[in-house]
């Protein structure tokens, strides 16, 4: 179950991939794939199931199976770090894919940009839409409201007695909605919401306001 929430009159569907699908411009925005950061470090020893790069792409046509955007957004960190066998998978899917592709590029986007645009993915340090700014690091610009990830961010959640769990949210403020990461193989950096922040937690396929 997805949420719906609207932002300067403009409607925006939280998906429980980790995506943010906006329906005025039919476009997907997603935010710190890591694309390739299995591979990194299957590389350097680590014993990384292969299997994990796949479950990426698998979100990933789920959301786009349940959308159909004619635009993808990625906010930032689409690949992990230097070219590695994972790059010739994401060739192959991005040559598939019908809808026009973006990158914002993130702090981990260090690949030529000319390979993506080869691949006719157009690149950039950031987009504005209208009345919003579409970023990879939260940037507070006057007159926008801000889309973006690098945070990975988090939320934890105390159940009865001593138990909690550790659950990748949407964290909006109000000017700012930071993305989850959609990798996979990411981890959560855990924000404390003041009372006017909102909190989107992932749970079970689910987006639920927890704030």
């Amino acid at each position: 179950m997805m949420q719906q929430i609207t932002i300067h009159d403009e409607h925006f569907s939280l998906d429980p991939t980790g995506a943010i699908f906006w329906h005025e411009q039919n476009m997907l925005m997603i935010a710190d794939v890591h694309f390739g950061k299995v591979a990194h470090f299957r590389k350097y020893g680590a014993a990384v199931p292969s299997r994990a790069s796949s479950a990426n792409y698998k979100k990933l046509a789920e959301a786009m199976e349940r959308h159909n955007p004619d635009t993808i957004c990625f906010l930032g960190d689409l690949f992990h770090s230097t070219l590695n066998n994972e790059w010739r998978l994401f060739e192959t899917w991005a040559k598939n894919t019908m809808a026009k592709i973006i990158l914002v590029s993130g702090n981990h986007d260090i690949i030529s940009p000319h390979k993506f645009e080869a691949l006719g993915i157009s690149v950039s340090e950031g987009l504005k839409i209208t009345s919003f700014l579409l970023t990879h690091h939260p940037t507070e610009r006057e007159g926008y409201f801000n889309f973006s990830g690098h945070i990975h961010p988090g939320i934890n959640m105390q159940g009865t007695g001593r138990q909690s769990i550790k659950l990748a949210c949407f964290y909006k403020k109000e000017h700012q909605l930071i993305l989850p990461a959609f990798g996979n193989f990411t981890g959560k950096y855990i924000l404390h919401p003041s009372e006017k922040d909102t909190v989107y937690a992932i749970v079970d396929g689910e987006v639920i306001c927890v704030s």
